[in-house]
Parts: C-alpha cells; sequence; structure tokens
C-alpha cells in the first residue's frame, strides 16, 4: 500500500520536478530540473502545484507529459510520478493539475543519510572567544588563522567524517572550511563542529577519522547540505537507471 498523500504532503511543500526518462530528449536545456511548491491537496492522487518560474519567467511545462516529483518535507524527503493534466489562472497565480501515477515513497531522511564522498577540507580548533561565543549559542570566527588539510570521507545534513595527518581531541570544537557545488556554483562553507570520536585508519599509518557533529548550524546551511546530498544521490541513481 503507497503512502497516504495527504498526511505527508500538505500546502507549501517545496518540490523538485523533471521528466521522467521516457519524455526526456537529447537537448540538456529540456531536461532541467524544476523548482515548485504545492499550492492545494485535491486527493490522495491529486495535486495542484504552482508553475515553475526561472527568473519573472513562468515555464509553462507540457499537459500529458510525466514528471519525476522530489517532495521537501520537516518529515524527509518523498518522490513519486505524476502527468500534467491541466494547467490554468487561480486567483492571479499561474497553476498546474497533476494526477499522481505511483505511489508516493519515502527516502531516507537526509539528516541522517551519509553521502559517500572525496571532499577537500580545511579546518583548525577554534580560540578560546569562539569557543565562548558556541557556549553562547552564538557563530563568531576569527579569519586568516592557520589551516589544516584533510579529506571529507561522507557528509550529512548533521555533521561529517573526514581524515586527516593529525588527530584533534575527543570533545574539542573545530572550524570546517568546505565547497558543495550549490545551484550552480561552488559556495564555501565555514562551519563549527564537535569531535565525537577519533581513530586511527586501519592500514593507513599515521592517518587518523574523526567524526564530527555540526555545532549551532545555520538552517539555511543545513537545507543546502541536504539539498546537495539529494542531488548527488539523485544523479548516481539516474546514472544506474541509464545503464540498466
Amino acid at each position: 500500500m503507497g503512502i497516504i498523500l495527504s498526511k505527508y504532503i500538505t500546502p507549501g511543500s517545496r518540490i523538485e520536478l523533471q521528466k521522467t526518462k521516457r519524455y526526456r530528449s537529447e537537448d540538456s536545456e529540456k531536461n532541467k530540473v524544476y523548482a515548485s511548491q504545492v499550492v492545494d491537496i485535491i486527493s490522495d492522487d491529486r495535486i495542484e502545484i504552482s508553475m515553475p518560474m526561472e527568473k519573472t519567467k513562468l515555464i509553462l511545462l507540457p499537459v500529458d507529459v510525466e514528471y519525476d516529483l522530489y517532495f521537501f518535507t520537516p518529515n524527509g524527503l518523498y518522490q513519486c510520478y505524476a502527468r500534467v493534466v491541466d494547467r490554468y489562472k487561480n486567483k492571479n497565480r499561474f497553476s498546474l493539475l497533476l494526477d499522481l501515477t505511483s505511489n508516493l515513497r519515502k527516502y531516507q531522511r537526509r539528516e541522517y543519510y551519509r553521502f559517500s564522498c572525496a571532499l577537500e577540507m580545511n579546518s583548525r580548533p577554534l580560540q578560546e572567544e569562539e569557543v565562548q561565543a558556541i557556549e553562547e549559542s552564538k557563530v563568531i570566527l576569527t579569519p586568516e588563522l592557520p589551516l589544516q588539510r584533510s579529506v571529507i570521507v561522507d557528509i550529512s545534513g548533521g555533521g561529517l567524517r573526514f581524515v586527516a595527518e593529525y588527530a584533534y581531541e575527543v570533545e574539542s570544537l573545530i572550524l570546517c572550511k568546505y565547497y558543495l557545488w550549490i545551484d550552480g556554483e561552488n559556495k564555501e562553507y565555514n562551519l563549527c563542529g564537535k569531535v565525537l570520536s577519533v581513530k586511527a585508519v586501519d592500514n593507513r599509518p599515521g592517518f587518523f577519522e574523526h567524526r564530527v557533529q555540526y555545532v549551532n548550524m545555520d538552517k539555511d546551511n543545513r537545507e543546502e547540505i541536504i539539498k546537495y546530498i539529494f542531488n548527488e544521490e539523485r544523479k548516481i541513481i539516474r546514472k544506474q537507471s541509464e545503464i540498466q
């Protein structure tokens, strides 16, 4: 039995949608991922969403074409397929009417999903005044201090795991600086984290694996990291389906 749509998806939920493989063309511009949001839940197999926009231009998605939908909700990520059955203007808002063509299914929640990767990172211990700011639920970072190189081996919305040729103390607070490709740009992140564990790496003398939990993390940064993980995971799934 599929998940009851109205129980998990609500008006205002953010959506990303892309044509299913059957309707894609060789023109990458026509295979874009569009952002939208739920306007109304008509029934458990029909929804109304806002017409996607790029800058100030409405994107008139064609009727009778099937799309792959991804819903971002406080309870996690959900996916289904849906077909555009109508498009219209409703109270000065341009909308699309979609019929679900598959059951809604839940993706593992990205806050806790650890995405395997190999990303360069620089880090350093926090200074005394920075630690004090953290204790006061603030984030105040001193710029231009020396950083040490490392490699992130997995990342999530709640923290990361990295390998380095040095070892921090467990329970210490550190600055983690790295870049993620977000919305067409390589964005820099300077995040504070607490070292939860440190252990020597098997078969790699002199290397240490650190597990870190973010501290006083901004909500927007967390959502961006989750979005990055979601997009990278989706690329992998898409490649696997193309091979099959």
